[in-house]
């Protein structure tokens, strides 16, 4: 049987956890852009408000981790900021970015209704606590260093805040050299914890380095981890997506071309509304 997890509220109208829907965590990987994150927004509402999904707009204001000095950042905090509050302002919808630094986040708390911890930076107390402190629900990845059961650390730095609005965030474990896995028993084993988990299925088919000077990706392979994720019980789905991913100006080789979006969403829906109802998930 799948383990109850808390609920953890997103905003006045949107949870996740406990009996909540799957929430859907999606959008491009980094602002290139505001025509073109509105633009991505636009398209992502549309889709998600026909299907009558929880739906969280994502993208980065700074990619700090690139493979090379050369890889777009991204806009930086200032204006990105602004262009996530355009977006949440415009299309009422919930912004998850992510924070690199104990500066940052305060200012994001002031746009994103979830501040993410990316997976290199999990154990970074500082960066967790300054999230934890703002009040606002924080999505921390699970680093490709780490096992599931390290991420009980994490879950006790946020609640040493006074915070239960914790998400933990699968995206994968180092296996070798620029490659990785999925050990889909983290899934069962991080939601024991009692907080919701999210599974982040593009991250997930990367090829950390891959390619010399960035990162490959294997995106043929995100409809496979993503029902198998499904099948053993999560509460959200990440999903990077991108409507001409040949020229995303990051994590272009892993990212969902967005043509296939609405079908693996329709797909990840029906299975798991499948397996609560029909399996006891």
């Amino acid at each position: 049987m799948k383990t109850q997890t808390k609920k953890v509220d997103i905003n006045h109208s949107m949870s996740i956890g406990g009996d909540s829907p799957l929430l859907i965590i999606a959008g491009p990987c980094v602002i290139e852009s505001e025509d073109f994150t509105i633009h991505m927004a636009e398209k992502l509402v549309s889709l998600t408000e026909k299907l009558k999904l929880s739906f969280v707009f994502k993208s980065s204001f700074d990619k700090a981790n690139r493979s090379s000095i050369h890889g777009y950042r991204g806009p930086g905090l200032e204006e990105g900021l602004l262009i996530l509050e355009k977006v949440k302002k415009q299309f009422n919808v919930p912004i998850l970015t992510d924070i690199h630094c104990v500066d940052q986040a305060q200012p994001a708390a002031e746009v994103a209704d979830i501040l993410q911890i990316p997976a290199f930076l999990c154990r970074q107390t500082d960066l967790i606590l300054s999230a934890a402190q703002t009040g606002k629900p924080v999505a921390v990845k699970k680093g490709q260093f780490m096992a599931p059961w390290d991420m009980k650390n994490v879950i006790e730095k946020i609640e040493s805040c006074g915070s239960s609005q914790i998400l933990l965030t699968e995206r994968g474990v180092s296996f070798g050299y620029n490659r990785l896995i999925v050990d889909m028993t983290s899934l069962p084993i991080m939601r024991s914890f009692g907080y919701p988990v999210i599974f982040d299925t593009t991250h997930s088919v990367q090829l950390p380095g891959g390619e010399g000077h960035r990162t490959g990706g294997v995106r043929e392979m995100i409809p496979t981890l993503t029902k198998a994720a499904i099948s053993v019980g999560i509460d959200g789905l990440f999903l990077e997506t991108h409507d001409t991913p040949h020229s995303a100006k990051s994590d272009a080789t892993n990212c969902l071309d967005f043509t296939h979006f609405e079908k693996l969403i329709k797909d990840a829906v029906n299975l798991n509304r499948f397996c609560n109802e029909e399996m006891g998930l």
